[in-house]
C-alpha cells in the first residue's frame, strides 16, 4: 500500500506559522479530517482552519470575573473602531455554580473557533469535585505553553528600565494536575505530575521561539535540588535539548534563587523556561517590575487552539466597577490576538497607540503612578489611534 509522511508541526503561532517537523507514515487514503480527529499518534497535517467568514474571524470571548467584563467592553470599543475584521462569540461563566456545564460550552466554542481571549474566570465552589475553569480550559484545549513577553515601558516610573524578557511556562501539569486526596485523617497527599512528552515540547517551543525571535539566551529555572525526579525530569530534558541549539546559550537557575535575581538584576534574563507553579510565581514578580498587574499579557498556545488573556491571572474584584482597573493588559492581549490571526496592520495600530498614551501622553491609571481613569485612558488610546 503506498504511503505518504505526515508532518508534525509544532506551530509557534505568533510567528506567523513558523514550524519544526518530523515526519509519521501513514495510508495515502486517510483524509485531513481522519487524520486529525481519528488517529492520536498522528498529528495534524495541517493547520486546524479557524471559523472565517466573510473575511472575518469569529473570536470566543470570555469576560471572566472582576474586571474582566468593563475590560472586554474596551476592547471591543476599540475594535469597533478601527474596523478589526473580528466577531466575537461571548460566553459568561457563572462562577457560583458546581458544575462545568458552562465551562464544556465555553471550550466548544473555542474548538470551533480557534481563538479565544479571556478575562479571569472565578471559581467560588470550594467543593473538591468542582475543578478550577482557568486550569480546565487549558487542560482541556491542551494549551501546553504559556508565553508572557515582558517589555518595559518608558513612561512608567520603575526601579528598573528597559526589561524586556520573556518567560515560558508549562501550562498543563505540575502542581496544577489538581491530584489530591487524604491518605488518612488530617494528612493531605498532592501529587506533582511531570511527564517526559510534555516537558519535551515545551522545552523544545522555548528553544524555537528564541531562535526565531532572535534571543540569546534561554534560564531554565526548577527545583530539581529538592524534587530530583520531577524537576530532574523537567531540568535534563531542557540541557539535552539545548544541544540541538549550539547558537542559544543555555543555563539553569533553582526557584529561590531565580526570584532574588530577579529583583536585583533583571537584565540578566532573556528567555525564562519553567514548569507551571514557577511559571505563575515568577509571572507577578516580573510584573511586579514592570508596574503592577494591568501591564502584561499572556498567551495560551497549543497545536490547535490559541487564548490571549491578561498576564497576572486575577480577577481584580475589589477595583470591579470603579472605573480605575488598568485596562492596557486586556488590549495587549488583544493586540496579541489580532497578530496571531495575521491582522498585523491592526495591532501594530492598537500598539503604536498605547505606547504613545503611556509613554508620551503620560496618561495612566493610579495604580502605575497616573490620575487618569480606565475610560480617559482608554479616550486616549483612541485618540492616537485617529491620530
Amino acid at each position: 500500500m503506498a504511503v505518504r509522511l505526515l508532518t508534525k508541526l509544532k506551530l509557534i503561532p505568533e510567528l506567523g506559522g513558523a514550524a519544526y517537523s518530523s515526519s509519521a507514515a501513514a495510508p495515502a487514503t486517510i483524509s485531513d479530517f481522519d487524520a486529525q480527529h481519528k488517529t492520536p499518534v498522528i498529528r495534524k497535517q495541517k493547520h486546524i482552519p479557524k471559523a472565517h467568514y466573510g473575511g472575518r474571524h469569529a473570536v470566543t470571548m470570555l469576560p471572566g470575573g472582576g474586571i474582566g467584563p468593563e475590560c472586554m467592553g474596551y476592547v471591543r470599543e476599540i475594535f469597533k473602531y478601527i474596523g478589526a475584521p473580528i466577531d466575537f462569540e461571548v460566553v459568561d461563566i457563572d462562577p457560583n455554580v458546581d458544575n462545568d456545564e458552562d465551562v464544556q460550552y465555553a471550550i466548544t466554542t473555542i474548538k470551533r473557533n480557534g481563538v479565544g481571549i479571556k478575562g479571569n474566570i472565578e471559581t467560588k465552589s470550594e467543593a473538591s469535585y468542582v475543578t478550577s475553569r482557568n486550569v480546565a480550559l487549558r487542560n482541556e484545549l491542551d494549551m501546553y505553553a504559556y508565553v508572557m513577553h515582558c517589555k518595559s515601558y518608558s513612561g512608567i516610573q520603575t526601579r528598573h528600565k528597559d526589561i524586556d524578557l520573556a518567560i515560558i511556562r508549562q501550562n498543563t501539569e505540575g502542581e496544577y494536575a489538581m491530584l489530591e486526596h487524604e491518605s488518612v485523617h488530617g494528612v493531605i497527599e498532592s501529587m506533582k505530575v511531570v511527564t517526559a512528552s510534555n516537558s519535551e515540547r515545551v522545552c523544545r517551543f522555548a528553544f524555537e521561539y528564541a531562535k526565531r525571535t532572535g534571543r540569546k539566551k534561554v534560564t531554565t529555572v526548577h527545583k530539581a535540588n529538592i524534587m530530583k525526579l520531577s524537576d530532574g525530569l523537567f531540568l535534563e530534558t531542557s540541557r539535552r535539548l539545548a544541544k540541538d541549539y549550539p547558537d542559544i546559550e543555555h543555563n539553569d537557575m533553582i526557584i529561590d534563587n531565580c526570584c532574588m535575581q530577579l529583583v536585583a538584576k533583571p537584565h540578566q534574563f532573556d528567555v525564562m523556561l519553567m514548569t507551571n507553579l514557577y511559571g505563575s510565581i515568577v509571572s507577578n514578580v516580573v510584573c511586579g517590575l514592570m508596574g503592577g498587574a494591568g501591564i502584561c499579557s499572556g498567551r495560551n498556545y497549543g497545536e490547535h487552539y490559541a487564548v490571549f488573556e491578561p498576564g497576572t491571572r486575577n480577577t481584580g474584584t475589589a477595583i470591579a466597577g470603579k472605573n480605575i482597573a488598568n485596562p492596557i493588559a486586556m488590549i495587549s492581549a488583544s493586540t496579541s490576538l489580532l497578530k496571531h490571526l495575521g491582522h498585523y496592520f491592526h495591532a501594530d495600530l492598537i500598539r503604536n497607540a498605547v505606547t504613545r498614551t503611556i509613554n508620551e501622553d503620560r496618561i495612566m491609571t493610579p495604580d502605575i503612578g497616573g490620575t487618569a481613569s480606565s475610560s480617559e485612558v482608554v479616550k486616549a488610546i483612541i485618540n492616537n489611534l485617529g491620530r
